[in-house]
This record gives C-alpha cells, sequence and structure tokens, in this order.
C-alpha cells in the first residue's frame, strides 16, 4: 500500500492539467504502445527509485512534472523503501494510469479523508481513502 496526502494529490491533478492546457495535452504513459489510453487528466504511480505519483500534462522543454513520493517509499526518507517498492509494486520499474475521474469524485464524497491509500494486485489498482 502506498499512501498521499489527499491536498498534494489534487495538486498533482491541477499542475497536469495546466501543463496540458498549455503544452498541448497530455502525455501517454504506455510509451505510446496504446495511443490514446490515459491521455486524459490523471496521476502516474510510478515505480522507480522509490513509488511516487507525478503529473501528465505534457511539459515544455526543459521542464520537470510535478513528483510526490509515497510515505512509505521515499529513497531519501525510508531506509528500506527497496525492500518496500519489491514486495508491494514488484522488482521491475513501471507506471499505472489513475484516472483523476476515479479519484475527484472519491475525494469529493469524503470530506474527512486526508490521505489517499493506493493497494496493487497483479489485476488491479485499489483506491481508499484514510483520515490522519
Amino acid at each position: 500500500m502506498f499512501t498521499f496526502p489527499i491536498l498534494a494529490v489534487r495538486n498533482i491533478i491541477e499542475r497536469g492539467t495546466i501543463d496540458a492546457a498549455n503544452n498541448g495535452g497530455f502525455r501517454n504513459p504506455y510509451y505510446g504502445l496504446r495511443p490514446g489510453e490515459g491521455e486524459v487528466p490523471g496521476v502516474w504511480l510510478v515505480g522507480d527509485q522509490g513509488v511516487y505519483i507525478m503529473s501528465n500534462g505534457k511539459l515544455a522543454a526543459g521542464e520537470r512534472p510535478l513528483v510526490l513520493y509515497s510515505e512509505q517509499c521515499h529513497p531519501n526518507g525510508s531506509p528500506d523503501w527497496y525492500d518496500y517498492k519489491r514486495r508491494h509494486f514488484g522488482g521491475d520499474d513501471g507506471i499505472e494510469f489513475i484516472d483523476a475521474e476515479q479519484l475527484i469524485p472519491l475525494f469529493d464524497q469524503n470530506f474527512r479523508g486526508t490521505h489517499l491509500n493506493v493497494q496493487l494486485t497483479e489485476r488491479q489498482v485499489s483506491l481508499s481513502l484514510i483520515t490522519r
């Protein structure tokens, strides 16, 4: 399970939407293998050096996406991040797209939720909110 503060996730979605408006749309999270899929507002859940979400709007040359590491898997803040990533994301690097249409209603329905939990299985991505 990977945990992210909801307000920060909203900022990631907003930044992606602004980047998309300024630079011609949304990036394809599947390296062009599935054209058109995932090219809408949302976030990318990335397993790489840690696990993080990032904005998905197209970027101008030299710009970087907004990134937010999960609480459990930040390489500079979690000494066991590598083992945690392997156990809950897998050993390989990868990207899972999460559509803003799944996230925003979830956030708006639960005003007490402060953090988003993302859990991966081999077949699905599960989203839930918790209060801290």
